[in-house]
């Protein structure tokens, strides 16, 4: 049965991603969007990854899968693409990408699991392939909910954050028949639990009219407390709780976007990253992510941490603040956009209740 209230009690069970059938990034308007890419590979519909970077990528995933199995984890997996999945909807085409992050599109609150809106178009259908197991969380008793499911016609976008960025750089929306006005879409990675509470990152009117939806749809079980603009979209590379009283931050700025409950929690401030510890890359690579993308671990409980073990400082500050790191490599976390809080749905974890650590 499905429970998850927070980000840190004892992991039963989890959905890890997979990164079969990967095969490039589409650079239409909502990826650059997401992105804030406008000044990168402008020429370009589409960038294709290097073959062996994403067989890489699937031996970490795999890597990832066997700890946690090793750790008494059950582990359930989405359908694998065989290749990239070609879909036209009635207003604009893409291809499809495999459910690598799928802790962005779904989230599990208590006994139910959410799936949010896509902010991506690539990914409208991406939740897709967890259904089987979302299906088999159903029939024991979960409830499943889906949040309304944007047109994403290019008027549908709040472009506001990208242009004051890159003022010169982002396009005007082409008009459609099909246009609705802005509209909600949201990335559940921008929520982080802890028991009945939830902080959850806003950065344009996309996201605040997902936040009033989920307000509404929840408000006699969830109270959530909003961060304004505290990143672009997603906060688990800014701040992770790791059990009751202590945060893992990326610098200390983050304390003053935080409600104030937590700003009395314990602090573990992530160490600088060291360029070393992350793979050189070609010219025509696109890099996502900040060197910061490692602060994105997993907690197995409250003293037990799943770490990238290319990021050695890290696990360092970690095991100094006592807790238990266990190793895992991940090499292209830069170009897949996603580290391991991100690589998993936590559906399971034992004991997690709707306390008020507020």
């Amino acid at each position: 049965m499905v429970n998850s209230y927070d980000e840190w009690s004892p992991l039963r069970e989890v959905i890890v991603g997979s990164a079969q059938g990967y095969e490039a990034h589409e650079l239409d308007l909502s990826f650059r969007l997401f992105f804030n890419v406008f000044d990168e590979f402008t020429d370009r519909a589409r960038k294709p990854f290097k073959r062996h970077h994403v067989e890489e990528l699937s031996e970490d995933i795999e890597g990832l899968v066997s700890v946690l199995e090793e750790l008494s984890v059950t582990v359930h997996r989405p359908i694998a693409l065989g290749e990239a999945a070609k879909f036209r909807t009635p207003y604009w085409s893409s291809d499809g990408t495999p459910a690598l992050n799928v802790r962005d599109q779904a989230i599990v609150l208590g006994d139910e699991i959410l799936e949010t809106s896509p902010q991506v178009r690539a990914r409208h259908f991406e939740n897709d392939l967890l259904k089987p197991v979302f299906y088999q969380y159903f029939k024991a008793g979960a409830k499943w909910t889906v949040m309304p499911r944007p047109v994403m016609t290019d008027r549908s976008f709040d472009p506001v954050q990208a242009k004051r960025r890159q003022p010169t750089l982002v396009p005007n929306p082409e008009p459609s028949a099909f246009d609705v006005g802005v509209e909600m879409m949201f990335d559940a990675a921008q929520c982080l639990r802890f028991g009945r509470d939830v902080i959850v990152n806003v950065s344009n009117e996309n996201h605040a009219l997902a936040v009033t939806w989920l307000q509404r749809h929840l408000a006699d079980r969830f109270r959530f407390h909003v961060l304004n603009q505290a990143d672009n979209n997603h906060i688990d590379t800014l701040v992770l709780p790791l059990r009751p009283g202590t945060l893992l931050l990326r610098h200390p700025g983050v304390v003053d976007l935080l409600p104030e409950p937590l700003r009395r929690w314990d602090k573990i401030y992530a160490p600088e990253p060291s360029p070393e510890d992350f793979p050189d890359y070609d010219d025509d690579d696109l890099t996502l992510t900040s060197l910061y993308i490692d602060v994105n671990v997993l907690s197995v409980d409250e003293n037990t941490v799943i770490a990238n073990s290319q990021a050695p400082a890290l696990i360092k500050v970690l095991e100094a603040h006592g807790f238990t790191v266990v190793p895992v490599r991940h090499r292209h976390r830069r170009l897949f956009s996603g580290g391991f809080h991100c690589f998993t749905l936590d559906t399971v974890r034992a004991d997690s209740r709707p306390d008020d650590y507020f």
